[in-house]
């Protein structure tokens, strides 16, 4: 630990994140409460008929895990905030701190995405009918801000703690930090990550391939909105990963480059991966995904794994 954050370790939480830690803990207060009542087998927010209620012991494991999910975002507030955090292991918070940002970032940009998308459209939505309407405003707004406020005490943290690893330019970085096997998954990452992204961008554009009958009946203007986000996404992980290994741009600035990549990548792996465990359980719907469907999620995930070595090692290469 340098001087800097030795000395930052002693140094009272205050302003700024403090207020940040308290919106993070309250705005889960509303999924948890959510998440308590349906564990105690109460049917709030779920209508009659719901797909939910033919699943019960899968949908008592599905919250279960779900709520301590969520429960991690008070301990990674707590953290981020209090000295004890910079004491803690880097791995102990660089993985629950990647997953919270690949889990967060899609619903930050595609639920807004989604909403302005069908108010320009009349306010016709896709029906949703295992959760009642308002349960989705409510537990997305609560992400919403528990992704705003998290990442705020994530970026004042590792800048205090780790600033140094990202300063100066990609043509600074030494060549340790990418060796063949890490080009290698660089590559490979960015492959699958264009398959994914042009699965969902076909989706985006009105393509029906792939789509079960249910599918194609509900899609909206919001529909293709939220397939476009997570071609974004995939896109800005492959391209910010081969700029990292290959340094076509030697000049650009080393921490958005690393932010890009960090952001895309865990965003692939976080969402395929739970996309795919949602398709391969009786949860989804009455009618499961195609193999296409299931094939994409797949995919996406491993894109995400392979593109998320890459700022791993830049990082670690740059430690001291």
């Amino acid at each position: 630990m340098t001087s800097d954050a030795l000395s930052a370790a002693h140094a009272p939480s205050r302003g700024l994140p403090v207020v940040l830690r308290t919106v993070a803990i309250a705005a889960c207060l509303p999924y948890v409460v959510l998440k308590v009542v349906w564990i105690a087998d109460g049917r709030v927010g779920i209508p009659d008929g719901s797909v939910l209620l033919e699943h019960r012991t899968l949908l008592l494991a599905a919250n279960t895990v779900t709520l301590l999910m969520d429960a991690t975002v008070v301990v990674l507030a707590l953290l981020l905030t209090r000295p004890w955090g910079l004491r803690v292991r880097p791995w102990l918070l660089t993985l629950p701190g990647w997953a919270a940002t690949g889990l967060l970032t899609p619903i930050m940009v595609g639920y807004p995405l989604q909403l302005a998308f069908s108010e320009a459209e009349g306010g016709i939505r896709g029906s949703r009918p295992f959760l009642d309407e308002w349960v989705f405003a409510v537990v997305y707004g609560g992400f919403i801000a528990q992704g705003l406020a998290l990442g705020g005490l994530f970026l004042l943290y590792t800048g205090r703690r780790w600033g140094h690893l990202w300063r100066g330019t990609v043509g600074g970085l030494p060549r340790a930090a990418t060796p063949p096997s890490i080009r290698i998954c660089a590559v490979a990452g960015a492959v699958t990550a264009t398959l994914a992204g042009a699965a969902h961008l076909s989706w985006a554009l009105g393509s029906t391939v792939g789509l079960t009958a249910d599918e194609i009946a509900r899609r909206t203007a919001d529909f293709g909105a939220l397939h476009g986000s997570r071609a974004a996404f995939a896109a800005v992980a492959a391209v910010s990963v081969l700029v990292l290994v290959f340094r076509p741009l030697p000049r650009l600035p080393l921490k958005p480059l690393l932010g890009a990549a960090w952001v895309g990548a865990s965003t692939l792996a976080a969402w395929g991966g739970w996309l795919l465990f949602a398709a391969l359980t009786p949860l989804g719907g009455a009618e499961p995904p195609s193999a296409l469907t299931v094939s994409a999620y797949a995919v996406e995930m491993i894109s995400g794994l392979l593109l998320s070595c890459v700022p791993a090692r830049v990082l670690t290469a740059r430690r001291p």
